[in-house]
């Protein structure tokens, strides 16, 4: 036994609680049980492996997806201790797998740096899987415990060999480590047991950028299909791979400081672009903070006061009148933030770990990027002047879009009485009951208007494509006759007037026909929700509509179906010898108000699908590349993606 496995031993593992709860509200520990929280235990137990190599035990992660769908996940770290633990008279493994808030990570011996209370995770995980297993190899032996839902279903047992046959071949068994096998339970996941690669290769590329150094394996046993991942640039290669796609301003900035009083050390790379849209990742130990928290709020306010330091020592700012604003700063702005610091004294809003809570975190990370970013500009005034003059363009583009909304205000288009007179709007003005439809077409539009329910529906007709965005400085959005009556209905305003609290509907449903330049007109209109209104997406109050594409009658008896596959199993189960009418929609405006109503409108029967963002960077990645004006990444996009279209001709 190695030095450090016999300082890592049952002692340090310290308990708080038991499993019951995880159970009953499983939401409460990994964020919901649809495919996000699925995928959030193979984080889960991901973290925990990653963690032994964040303390410098382990130098590679193998994550598997085995062909009955469950997930098994190892390490060459150290491996999980199994001595007995005299308090409980338990192996150490059955304590931390069954028993909340169990694990090295709360006293800060095993773990300086973690990302998070794991021993609630692995815990989580294990009670909320219909089989769940965990393999510990030491001494050259393995050592294994078997779990359902939580409760014990083999005691710790010795074996020659792993599970799993690929385990074994991947794995040496005589490398210490750990590995964690776990199918869930289809109790708690009823929407989904499917794993999505996506999803799994995402996150491990996250981790293999954060974490440099260390080998990230993943396999595949449903498609045979493997990858793996290793990148010596940290962060900087997270920010390149960001930025691909964009044309960038200059070489990235790569910032570093640690605080020795709190053990905190701050990594953060900053790169500009010519685009309007701030990307800025966090993370604290390698946890992906997507809501953000205090590391970020400190970054963004000293970012700005290091640029507007700047601007003014140097003179830049000709106009007295001009002064610079964070909102200014951070456009065509991509950063990403890494902080780590003792997982003793971490504090996460939620299990999941969204929002990093640490309060003293801010002025530490603020005070170290004043302080280098101080420093960079001072030694790179070619930079700095770049960055200052893309502040300074923002200025412009601010002050021409107030510019032109006031423009638009003295008409009176602004004004709360003058909403667009092609607005149906509805009877409540409670925004949580209310929902608008923007239709393509005044045809379809008239019988959206015939069609809906007064009460709480609103209908606003866009004729024609609208506006692609993309790129698209604010004056202009504001100018265009179609998009200022979608922002005027909408009430919340846009850029530097946008006040959230005033939209007037939490549900706004895109309905276009159910074709290729439908769904051009969808891809447009979200292209300006997601670039200058992501509020709307980012909070779920966006959808778009499904209108069918068939209407299959037979005698009096008629069914719409909204694909070709449902057209199919639908005719298999129809009598084949009477008379068959199937109807194509073409359009929205084809069909009669009642026929709209029934299909696309009425809550009882309409199929919505919600527009959400789990990946803000590979979304505006899309964005980019499908409706900039760079043609090469795009035609590269196609012809890629090509083999992937249904054509309707």
């Amino acid at each position: 036994m190695t030095k450090d496995q016999q300082n890592y031993t049952s002692q340090q593992i310290v308990v708080l609680e038991g499993l019951e709860p995880v159970r009953k509200r499983p939401a409460m520990y990994i964020g919901s049980t649809d495919t996000t929280g699925l995928h959030h235990c193979v984080s889960e137990i991901v973290d925990n492996s990653n963690d032994e190599a964040l303390a410098g035990f382990a130098k590679n992660v193998w994550v598997i997806v085995h062909k009955d769908n469950s997930v098994s996940v190892a390490d060459d770290g150290r491996g999980i201790p199994v001595d007995i633990m005299p308090k409980y008279n338990k192996p150490a493994l059955e304590v931390i797998m069954t028993t909340l808030h169990s694990g090295g990570k709360f006293e800060g011996e095993a773990y300086k740096i973690s990302g998070g209370l794991h021993g609630v995770g692995a815990a989580c995980v294990n009670a909320l899987s219909n089989k769940f297993r965990v393999e510990v190899r030491r001494e050259k032996k393995i050592q294994f415990m078997e779990f359902s839902k939580g409760k014990v279903v083999t005691k710790l047992t010795t074996s020659d060999k792993s599970i799993y046959p690929s385990i074994d071949k991947l794995v040496p068994s005589t490398i210490d480590g750990t590995t964690v096998t776990f199918l869930p339970d289809p109790e708690i996941f009823k929407e989904t047991l499917e794993f999505d690669n996506k999803i799994i290769i995402k996150s491990l590329k996250d981790r293999a950028y954060l974490t440099s150094k260390i080998f990230f394996h993943f396999f595949d046993e449903r498609s045979s299909t493997q990858q793996h991942f290793y990148f010596e640039g940290g962060i900087v290669s997270l920010l390149r791979e960001i930025n691909k796609n964009k044309t960038i301003l200059h070489e990235p900035i790569y910032l570093h400081g640690s605080d020795q009083k709190t053990n905190t050390d701050v990594e953060i790379a900053i790169q500009y672009n010519d685009s309007f849209q701030e990307i800025t990742p966090s993370f604290v130990n390698i946890v992906n903070t997507h809501e953000g928290g205090s590391h970020l709020s400190g970054f963004k306010s000293a970012l700005t006061r290091s640029i507007k330091d700047y601007s003014v020592k140097k003179e830049l700012i000709k106009n007295k009148d001009d002064s610079i604003t964070g909102d200014d700063v951070r456009e065509g702005l991509t950063a990403v933030i890494a902080v780590r610091m003792p997982s003793k004294d971490l504090q996460f809003e939620g299990q999941t770990k969204g929002r990093l809570g640490n309060s003293e975190v801010q002025p530490i990370v603020a005070k170290i990027v004043k302080d280098e970013l101080d420093t960079f500009f001072e030694e790179h005034p070619d930079i700095a002047k770049i960055i200052v003059g893309k502040s300074l363009l923002a200025i412009q583009i601010r002050k021409a879009a107030r510019a032109a909304k006031d423009a638009i205000m003295r008409k009176g288009a602004f004004d709360s009485l003058g909403l667009p007179g092609k607005l149906a709007d509805c009877q409540s003005k409670k925004p949580e009951e209310c929902e608008i439809y923007i239709v393509e077409g005044d045809s379809a539009g008239g019988s959206a208007k015939q069609g809906r329910d007064r009460r709480f529906q609103a209908i606003l007709p866009l004729w024609g494509k609208a506006l692609n965005t993309e790129g698209m400085r604010l004056d202009k959005v504001v100018g265009s006759d179609k998009l200022k009556d979608f922002i005027i209905a909408l009430g919340m305003g846009i850029g530097e007037t946008l006040n959230p609290e005033k939209l007037r509907y939490h549900r706004i449903i895109l309905m276009a026909d159910a074709d290729v330049d439908g769904a051009h007109i969808s891809a447009l209109l979200l292209t300006f929700l997601f670039r200058h209104l992501p509020y709307t997406i980012e909070n779920g109050y966006v959808y778009i509509a499904m209108p069918p594409l068939y209407k299959i009658s037979q005698g009096k008896k008629f069914k719409y179906v909204y694909t070709d596959e449902e057209k199919e199993n639908y005719l298999k189960t129809i009598d084949a010898t009477k008379t068959i009418d199937i109807q194509r929609y073409k359009g929205l405006g084809e069909m009669n108000p009642q026929q709209l109503w029934e299909t696309t409108m009425n809550p009882e029967t309409r199929i919505l699908k919600k527009v959400t963002i789990g990946d803000a960077a590979k979304a505006d990645e899309t964005f980019s590349i499908l409706m900039s004006s760079n043609v090469p990444p795009r035609k590269k996009f196609i012809q890629t993606h090509a083999h992937l279209a249904t054509l309707d001709i």
